[in-house]
């Protein structure tokens, strides 16, 4: 039986599933979490309840690649590197080049590295992990799904920057969003729990993880998004500043004694967010802690990172003229009960209100209290899926 591996490499974490297709059975899955930082968690689940689980710094996601396809050989989860027929990647950035997923030939690598511009700490992890599989499974099919594609129905009037036109046409400066797969499922399993259908829902999705957007999707099609041009803007992030005052940068130069615009850049994507603003960490788990704890700069750090997410949506409840729900995933959001009751607490003048005995840990579905206007949903993400699903509609064509 052919076998799919999903791969999803988020800034810090590399998330996959291995798959029996086209059955859609998973066989194995796992995550390595807190990449590049130290005692990074390496996880597989597989069979009847087995867990496999080692913690040790693992400095890149190519290592982290090499660690996976070497462990399940090791575990026996498979016999040999032949029964895996297909692969699919997450890439974070496809500009104005993908707007669909597509096989991977070196024509592709090489424009998903050129497009590293666009997501600097993504597409280069994204294209390791697609080297690092093409060295040891060259014959498999390997597909791009390109987390920018979901957001190609933004319409110009949210998708150009305030900037003179001729920037668009020539050098395709505009907003292009990220986290798509992910906005794209979980939209489709939203509409399901309220049970209506996908082209009457009006939804704001909310990916909340150690990078982060909020969406607004109107019929099942993405119309605005929060991160832009890359996916340094928008909400607060664990590295990642969000949303600045472009004139910071000379300013931050200068004062810096910086020559280098990619140095500033790197301050923003890398030294700034949770971690910047707390001194702390980058993952909101040690955040919460040291919050509770009586950390001041920890507290800061979340007030403004559950304020930025509530600004934004706020800005879509207009853009949309009113939501059926706000759907919270990804690590952050499917996890933490915290930030959660946090954000919905500042919306009450939007008729939305947790019922905070269904706001627990392992939450799934409706966690509205009965009096909502708009649905509180927890769904958690599956772009595994959705790549596996991808590359098995590519390999039928091939």
């Amino acid at each position: 039986m052919s076998k799919t591996i999903a791969i999803n490499a988020g800034s810090s974490s590399l998330k996959w599933q291995l798959y029996q297709m086209p059955e859609e059975i998973v066989i194995a899955k796992g995550i390595v979490e807190r990449i590049g930082l130290a005692d990074s968690i390496f996880t597989i689940k597989y069979g009847v309840g087995q867990k496999f689980e080692e913690i040790q710094d693992i400095p890149s996601h190519e290592l982290a690649v090499q660690k996976l396809l070497e462990e399940l050989i090791n575990l026996k989860i498979i016999a040999s590197f032949d029964e895996i027929t297909g692969v699919g990647h997450r890439v974070v950035a496809g500009g104005e080049s993908f707007k669909n997923s597509v096989l991977i030939t070196d024509e592709v690598l090489e424009k998903i590295e050129d497009l590293a511009e666009l997501a600097p700490l993504h597409n280069p992890a994204n294209a390791a992990g697609i080297r690092a599989f093409k060295k040891i499974l060259p014959e498999i099919t390997s597909v791009a799904v390109f987390d920018t594609a979901f957001h190609a129905t933004i319409p110009p009037v949210n998708y150009l920057y305030g900037l003179p036109k001729a920037y668009y046409q020539d050098f395709k400066i505009r907003k292009y969003g990220a986290h798509g797969t992910s906005h794209y499922y979980v939209s489709r399993e939203a509409a399901e729990v309220l049970g209506k259908p996908l082209d009457e829902t009006k939804l704001i999705t909310a990916h909340i993880g150690n990078g982060g957007s909020i969406t607004a999707i109107r019929h099942g099609r993405s119309i605005d998004t929060s991160m832009g041009f890359t996916p340094l803007a928008g909400v607060l992030m664990g590295t990642r500043s969000g949303d600045i005052d472009a004139s910071i940068l000379p300013f931050l130069m200068e004062k810096l004694g910086l020559t280098d615009i990619n140095d500033a850049i790197d301050i923003l994507n890398r030294k700034s967010g949770l971690l910047g603003l707390s001194g702390i960490s980058s993952d909101m788990r040690d955040i919460i802690e040291a919050r509770k704890a009586g950390n001041p700069d920890a507290e800061l750090a979340f007030d403004v990172f559950i304020n930025r997410i509530q600004k934004y949506i706020g800005q879509y409840f207009a853009v949309l003229n009113g939501a059926d729900a706000i759907v919270f995933t990804a690590g952050i959001g499917e996890n933490s009960t915290w930030v959660r009751s946090a954000i919905i607490k500042g919306l009450s003048w939007f008729g939305v209100a947790i019922d905070e005995s269904k706001n627990v840990v392992g939450a799934q579905g409706d966690i509205s209290a009965a009096n909502s206007k708009v649905k509180v949903l927890v769904i958690p993400t599956d772009e595994e899926l959705v790549i596996a699903r991808d590359v098995e509609k590519i390999k039928n064509r091939s």
